[in-house]
Order: structure tokens, then C-alpha cells, then sequence
């Protein structure tokens, strides 16, 4: 992992109920983000004074509305406050991995990228059971029928998108069907785009926050009645 800071990016990480864990996810990202925005939606725990005193921006909501209106609120924070070139869409629970958001990065960088979409299929690293990987290909089966595209991995939430891209995301879906509705917005965009392989870290308390199978079966839920 790369130890040189990511100054052109900011990481929008949507938060609650995350006290446990933030403070340690916020510390280890910023070693190579240094700017992080943590959008707390409605947390009654003490989320957002664990991921401030870990040095992240919070912006709080005063009930919870959801991630994709989370995501919604730190996308306009970057784009309003900040002239970064690129945000990264980042999960609170310590899913994701910090080399894997400083690699898509520097790809978008480099191939000229407005968005890259994380995929934990593209290798063998994720490791999410069997059932859980078939409720999750019929997800993305379904996203990339309603989208056009073509993705592996549709309801990653490790994103990296470009400024232009995501002056273009308008987000209305606040449950989990906002991640079909982000990656439609950013197909329809025109602009270049490109998998990454990343992996998921599925821990017990991750499991516990939402990633169990149940959740998956949500997400087609959403997808089916949004």
C-alpha cells in the first residue's frame, strides 16, 4: 500500500449507528486521505463525536433518512466546499480497504476514469457464502438491465467518481435501491468508466450492521418495488 497521501480526493463515508467502530475505520484512512467527510444520519449513538475526534468532517442529519441521502449530502458537501477532482464513496464498518480506494484512484488518474466502480467478484479475495453471492449476482442482474450497463458487482459501495460525474448524481431513492439509482445516473453521463477488483472484509460486526443475507434479499426488494 502506498504510503503517499491522496490529496485530490475526498472519501464520503455514510454513518450510523457506527460509534464501535468510526473512529478506528477514519484514523487508518486518513494515513492516505486526509480529507474525509462523515455524513451522520440521525446516529442516536455517539458516531459523529467518534469520527470527528478522529479527524473527519461531519455533517449530521438531524433523523435518519437513509444512505442514499447520506451519500447525497456528502456528494454536495465535496462539490460546494471543497475543489477536490475526485470522492470516494466509502462504507463506515471497516468493509473496505484504504489501498483498495487509493488504487482506483490513481487508475481513474491514469486511463482518464470518471468513475470506477469497485467489484468483488473480479478476483477471488471477497469470500461472501454462497447464497449470498447468488442473491447478489440476481441483484446486479437486475441493475444492469435497468442501467444498460454492465457491471459485476452493482451494489459495491466503494466508488471513486470524478467531479464532472458527480455534479451529475442526484440522488432520490434513500434506501438501498440508491445504489442502482447512482450507477444508472453515472452510466447515463456518457463519460469513461471501469471496474476495479476490490475486497470486502466481512466481519462479524460488519455482518451484524446490515451485510447478512437478509440485507442482500432488502436490496432486491428495493430494486423490485423502488
Amino acid at each position: 500500500m502506498s504510503t503517499t497521501p491522496v490529496t485530490d480526493a475526498w472519501l464520503v463515508v455514510p454513518l450510523y449507528q457506527e460509534a464501535a467502530v468510526v473512529g478506528d475505520v477514519v484514523r487508518q484512512a486518513r494515513a492516505t486521505f486526509p480529507h474525509i467527510v462523515c455524513v451522520d444520519d440521525g446516529s442516536a449513538d455517539e458516531s459523529a463525536e467518534r469520527a470527528r475526534e478522529a479527524g473527519a468532517v461531519v455533517v449530521r442529519h438531524p433523523v435518519n433518512l437513509g444512505q442514499g441521502a447520506a451519500l447525497q449530502t456528502g456528494i454536495d458537501f465535496v462539490l460546494s466546499r471543497t475543489d477536490a477532482r475526485y470522492l470516494v464513496t466509502f462504507d463506515a464498518d471497516g468493509q473496505h480497504q484504504v489501498a483498495d480506494a487509493a488504487e482506483m484512484v490513481r487508475r481513474a488518474r491514469e486511463e482518464d476514469l470518471a468513475v470506477v466502480f469497485g467489484s468483488r467478484f473480479l478476483d477471488g479475495r471477497t469470500r461472501p457464502g454462497l447464497l449470498k453471492r447468488i442473491v447478489l449476482k440476481l441483484a446486479v442482474w437486475v441493475t444492469n438491465r435497468s442501467t444498460g450497463l454492465r457491471l459485476t458487482d452493482a451494489h459495491n459501495g466503494l466508488r471513486v467518481i470524478r467531479r464532472d460525474a458527480a455534479e451529475r448524481v442526484e440522488l432520490r431513492q434513500d434506501r438501498m435501491a440508491h445504489a442502482t439509482e447512482i450507477v444508472a445516473q453515472l452510466g447515463r453521463t456518457g463519460l469513461p468508466w471501469a471496474e476495479h477488483p476490490v475486497h470486502l472484509l466481512y466481519t462479524d460486526y460488519s455482518r451484524a450492521k446490515g451485510q447478512s443475507l437478509l440485507n442482500s434479499v432488502n436490496i432486491l426488494v428495493d430494486l423490485v418495488f423502488r
